[in-house]
């Protein structure tokens, strides 16, 4: 059994961020994360570890590519102390604290506090040609953030399409606008999910052209020049062929990663993790989340730090106010304030005795 007071499940920039600011505060932070594994679709460093050029972080003027930005992330937390750890976590137990959290075949951790930074996943396919590089086209011509990508030299003025039919596939395909040459948005049926406001922005752009009641079964490709264009095979009459296209968004959706902690913390229709206002704490003190694990907004890396900082912040402060147990039997926190060992009473840093009890004190007041 391992006790910490910070315990950080996730290595994306939210979970490597909330490591560096609280290892620089001396909590000696410990970072869970899953390892490599293509069939459960898990990356350490999280959905920049699958992107090529990021020429939206700030401090890099010249771009960075994703896995190179995920290792100076990694880097700066171990320069301050940082602890890493990967396993599979079968189970993490939040009805008490301090909390615990299993790993298959390793030690049981005990911690103060949580922060969960497990991110959210995109939905794919599952067609040939997705996979990322080597095994596919995923990050040469293969995206699922418009956002991300779109800039991207290799999409500019190019042929697109956009996967999907809901709100994300027509936020996508609008964006893409604004650097392609033309955008097709393929979807399996006759009509579109997406909210009207979105559907109706969608069919005033010129730039975008519907392909109805039609599935895309393979990426083509090829290593030189990334994506070359899709298989198509209409859901109707069964015609297939190949349309010639640059790039391939997926934008079928997210699914939060947050299975572990369903029936423990509060969430979403969808499963995002639900935090409480302007901070990064869930319903259950000391366990706090951030990054795109409570974030179906805006989804990118700069925003995911900012809320990392955020939620070592939050465990800092948290872990402030709980009381150290001394070998006297009296607790004591960082202002100064003791409990004495029957929890009666509180001693002000200046001697003053605070009956530990609300009523008593309203009534003297």
């Amino acid at each position: 059994m391992r006790k910490r007071d910070v315990v950080i499940i996730g290595s994306g920039p939210a979970g490597l961020t909330a490591a560096i600011y609280t290892a620089r505060a001396s909590l000696k932070p410990l970072l869970i994360d899953a390892p490599a594994d293509a069939a459960q679709q898990t990356t350490p460093g999280g959905q920049l570890m699958i992107t090529t050029d990021v020429e939206n972080y700030p401090g890099f003027a010249r771009g960075i590519q994703g896995p190179e930005l995920m290792d100076e992330f990694r880097q700066q937390a171990e320069r301050f102390g940082t602890e890493f750890m990967e396993g599979w976590i079968t189970e993490v137990d939040l009805s008490e604290r301090p909390f615990q959290i299993y790993i298959d075949g390793g030690p049981t951790i005990v911690t103060e506090t949580l922060i969960i930074a497990t991110g959210a996943s995109a939905k794919w396919l599952g067609i040939p040609g997705e996979a990322k590089v080597p095994d596919g086209f995923g990050g040469n011509g293969v995206s699922a953030c418009a956002t991300c990508d779109g800039p991207l030299p290799a999409f500019r003025n190019k042929t697109l399409v956009v996967v999907g039919g809901g709100d994300t596939a027509m936020e996508e395909a609008t964006f893409l606008t604004r650097y392609a040459a033309k955008v097709y948005v393929v979807h399996r049926r006759d009509k579109l999910r997406a909210s009207k406001i979105m559907q109706e922005k969608a069919f005033r752009n010129e730039k975008i052209e519907f392909i109805w009641n039609t599935a895309v079964d393979e990426i083509l490709g090829n290593n030189e020049h990334g994506v070359t264009g899709v298989h198509l095979r209409n859901l109707v009459n069964g015609e297939e062929g190949d349309f010639p296209c640059s790039g391939v968004f997926v934008a079928i959706g997210h699914k939060p990663n947050t299975e572990l902690f369903k029936g423990q913390l509060d969430m979403d229709a969808i499963g995002y993790l639900k935090t409480s206002g302007h901070s990064t704490a869930t319903n259950i003190p000391g366990v706090f989340a951030c990054g795109d694990v409570q974030d179906s907004v805006y989804r990118q890396a700069v925003t995911a730090a900012g809320s990392g900082c955020m939620s070592a912040i939050d465990a800092e402060r948290y872990l402030d106010h709980l009381p150290v147990a001394m070998p006297t039997g009296e607790e004591i926190t960082i202002e100064g304030e003791h409990i004495t060992a029957d929890h009666q009473a509180i001693i002000t840093p200046d001697g003053h005795l605070i009956p530990n009890d609300s009523e008593v004190a309203i009534g003297e007041d």
